[in-house]
């Protein structure tokens, strides 16, 4: 019977009559153990109740603990639940699988435990979700000295930055969104991490923490001015979280207002279906009475009909786990271009295509 406390190997191979060594090598290098030495190792550990080494402690070892991080501004669920979310850790599961790497998911929530979270994670390096200028965590992944990468942004330096050219993409597909307008409006990502809904207009945004965010706001400022409308004038709803509940809300505060949009450019094709379906519950057409675009060109776009930004966040979720991993990786922006369907009127002439992957 085992004394009290943890079994140690050493007590391991004390009963088997092995050195302590032999007793590593039938765990860790069984080819180099006779037969008979393994036999007595295992029986000897089912006798003293042994379940093997500590992976932690062979990890510190070895000094990898063939796991990859990824930092998440978001609800846990979320990674689940949001389409492009679960298509860009698939891209990372892709190249984990082919590594042979285990992927841990670290939610942060903007608590006062998101730094010691991620600075505490057995990871061998980190791949950070877009996130906004001032969050701590950045700093946090900075001082541990491993290989890291931020999607989307914000750029840091020290770590790799996969993403695409966002205010491009934006003034090209507000141009789509935005021809023949008279009162366009957008649907916005969260303007802070506190995540709060609200309506504002374009002159009243400054200071907008998150790179993403920021960057498309800045596309679509461009392309309302091309149409002919001043910023001051572009209403601006803020979704606090990327769903189409939320957005199908929002979009129908817009369109039951005294002066409603004729025009909306979504910052996600989920957005872009909630503002569809408050069109619908309105008794507008889509595009006669309301221009919508997307951005994405997930499922949801195709089987709607959305005009629309395609990116692969697969392909991008690949590429940061292969920087995260140590592959040499030279920051660069991904491909994109705009998917022009029945959602938008078609008569803006606008070119539309960013740089290949």
């Amino acid at each position: 019977m085992a004394k009290s406390g943890r079994v140690t190997l050493a007590q391991v191979a004390e009963l088997a009559g092995v050195s302590v060594m032999t007793a590593s090598y039938t765990y860790n290098r069984p080819d180099r153990v006779s037969d008979q030495a393994r036999t007595k190792v295992l029986a000897a550990a089912e006798k003293l109740g042994y379940a093997g080494p500590d992976p932690s402690a062979r990890s510190l070892r070895r000094g990898s603990t063939h796991a990859l991080g990824v930092v998440m501004g978001e609800h846990l669920s979320y990674a689940f639940d949001d389409p492009e979310a679960v298509s860009f850790l698939a891209g990372i599961a892709d190249v984990c699988a082919a590594r042979g790497f285990a992927m841990t998911i670290l939610p942060i929530t903007g608590g006062a435990d998101d730094v010691p979270r991620v600075k505490g994670a057995a990871v061998d390096g980190y791949v950070v979700w877009t996130t906004a200028d001032d969050d701590p965590v950045l700093a946090a992944v900075q001082s541990m000295r491993r290989p890291a990468v931020v999607h989307g942004g914000p750029a840091v330096r020290g770590l790799g930055l996969v993403t695409i050219d966002n205010r491009a993409a934006a003034a090209a597909v507000g141009a789509e969104a935005f021809a023949g307008a008279r009162r366009p409006a957008i649907l916005s990502f969260p303007l802070s991490r506190e995540r709060v809904s609200t309506v504002t207009r374009g002159a009243q945004l400054t200071d907008v923490p998150f790179p993403v965010t920021r960057e498309r706001l800045e596309g679509y400022r461009e392309a309302a001015g091309s149409a002919g409308v001043a910023w001051d004038a572009v209403v601006v709803a803020v979704c606090g979280r990327n769903d189409a509940a939320e957005a199908e809300r929002m979009a129908t505060t817009l369109l039951t207002s005294p002066d409603p949009p004729d025009a909306i450019a979504a910052m996600s094709d989920q957005q872009a279906a909630g503002v569809v379906r408050a069109a619908r519950a309105a008794g507008l057409a889509v595009p006669g009475d309301l221009a919508v675009t997307g951005w994405d060109d997930s499922a949801v776009a195709e089987r709607l009909g959305l005009t629309t930004v395609a990116q692969s966040l697969r392909e991008q979720g690949a590429a940061c786990a292969e920087a995260a991993l140590g592959r040499p990786y030279q920051s660069r922006a991904a491909g994109w271009s705009v998917v022009r369907r029945g959602s938008t009127r078609g008569v803006s002439g606008a070119s539309g295509r960013g740089p290949r992957p």
